[in-house]
């Protein structure tokens, strides 16, 4: 059997200057509002610069949002292929079980390719209402909502049309998601375990939900990039892959801000047109980037509501390091790059490891949410602070259920049991404790500030979680419903 993984080569071999690599990376460290997780580059079909700030980890999963629309959009391709499906069929004939419900002509005029490149007719967002009107089957309570234009007339980023999309896909075959696509594209790429969200129906979400890992996602662009082939064998047809990254429906001005030119250039099946080649993105940072000129993939895991500012920094560094191979005399600048990818790390936040002045004032403390409740997690009823032996330990109680996070004295204290969580900070001053609590398996911190003068507690999420839930859901699923 060949070999199916990414081989490695040096970025110079491949004609990435090694420089522009590193003014990508002070760029990203300088930004004051991103956070970055992981970055791969494949050039050629070969990763030429791989790093992780730790306590990020390359082997970790990591919640990939709506990027997961991409590996949706490739299940989807799939059957196609296989006559499972067909882009010109309704909605409405995969269901017809909703049949006598589903009165609305637009509707029932909904067809598979209006879903999968979200103009359903729909001019906003529905997840809400899908939910309110069915939340036990969203394709139900999508299909109730009557669309305000014809489908295929108009863009409207909208989650319960790749829901739709998914359960399309999970009918037809009757598998989940990750398993009709473990002996296509899983098994074939070289990718191990994934692990995607469920709903109350048992449905994988396919909109969002998916945790892989960064190679995972590089691997994927990778496949698109060679129009469907990986390893010298076709998996997905070339005819899905063009018709999957390029424009099938216009979406200027849809996503309602300033500043988002890389928005503005069309929506293919589940993947954006970019200003550059064409990509799956997720909330907050997870991108893969697939640049046909380029011969060049380009993935990122991160924590950001500046998405727009990242890709800028991208186009602005990245592109200009992409040149004629081989580029000579480059060894130098290659191991001080590859030094430097090895040595990446989030900065610890500021703070003691131990209080300053009356310690034993903080052994035992107890607090309770600042308000009387804690608006960023609600379930979050009480912070206390213990002292044994070794240091410090803060337990968060949520719903009963504690969670004890070590606070370690220097750096990132990294727990893999029972929640995958890293914590950093400390005393900043006698009455202060601020502690950052990073789910590891997703782009999150939680930011813990406790007040001794008051027995109170705060809590904020830098960026908030979009599936909501406890603190214990914040990691790879195993089989748990939402």
């Amino acid at each position: 059997m060949s070999e199916r993984t990414l081989p490695t080569s040096t970025p110079a071999a491949e004609g990435v200057d090694a420089s522009g690599v590193h003014a990508f990376l002070d760029a990203l460290e300088d930004a004051q509002d991103i956070e970055p997780h992981s970055l791969m580059i494949v050039r050629h079909g070969r990763a030429v610069a791989s790093g992780w700030w730790a306590p990020y980890a390359p082997e970790r999963p990591h919640l990939l949002y709506s990027l997961s629309k991409s590996f949706t959009a490739t299940a989807a391709g799939f059957a196609l292929a296989e006559g499972l499906i067909d882009l010109d069929a309704p909605v409405i004939s995969y269901f017809p079980e909703f049949e006598a419900d589903i009165t609305d002509a637009r509707s029932r005029a909904m067809r598979v390719r209006h879903v999968a490149s979200m103009s359903s007719g729909h001019l906003a967002e529905t997840v809400h209402d899908s939910l309110a009107l069915d939340a036990e089957e969203p394709v139900r309570g999508f299909l109730l909502l009557p669309p305000e234009r014809d489908p295929g007339t108009v863009f409207a980023y909208n989650q319960p049309t790749t829901y739709t999309l998914a359960a399309i896909v999970q009918r037809v075959t009757g598998q989940t998601l990750t398993a009709y696509l473990r002996p296509r594209l899983l098994d074939p790429l070289g990718i191990g375990e994934v692990s995607w969200l469920r709903d109350r129906a048992g449905r994988e979400l396919g909109y969002s939900g998916l945790h892989a890992t960064t190679d995972t996602v590089a691997r994927l662009g990778q496949l698109y990039l060679r129009g469907g082939v990986w390893d010298g064998e076709r998996l997905l047809s070339r005819e899905w892959v063009r018709s999957a990254t390029r424009e099938q429906i216009p979406t200027s001005g849809a996503m309602g801000a300033a500043d988002r030119q890389d928005w503005d250039r069309g929506y293919g099946f589940q993947f954006w047109q970019s200003r550059h080649g064409y990509r799956g993105d997720g909330a907050y940072g997870q991108f893969c980037l697939v640049l046909p000129e380029y011969d060049a993939v380009i993935a990122t895991t991160a924590a950001t509501v500046q998405m727009q500012a990242l890709l800028n920094l991208v186009w602005r560094h990245l592109l200009p390091a992409f040149g004629p191979a081989p580029l000579p005399g480059r060894a130098r600048a290659d191991a001080d790059l590859a030094r430097r990818l090895a040595a990446l790390a989030l900065p610890p936040a500021a703070g003691l490891g131990a209080p300053p002045g009356r310690a034993e004032d903080w052994a035992g403390a107890e607090f309770t949410p600042a308000g009387g409740v804690c608006a960023a997690q609600p379930g979050l009823t009480s912070v206390a602070v213990a002292a044994d032996p070794d240091g410090w330990t803060l337990i968060l109680t949520e719903d009963g259920e504690p969670h004890r996070l070590r606070l370690g004295a220097d750096g990132w204290s990294v727990a893999r049991q029972p929640l995958p969580t890293a914590v950093t900070g400390g005393w900043t001053d006698g009455r202060t404790l601020e502690a950052h609590v990073l789910f590891l398996e997703t782009p999150h911190r939680l930011v813990v500030t406790c007040s001794l003068d008051d027995r109170t507690f705060t809590a904020r999420w830098p960026t908030e979680p979009l599936h909501g839930g406890r603190l214990r859901s914040l990691r790879a699923p195993h089989g748990s419903l939402l």
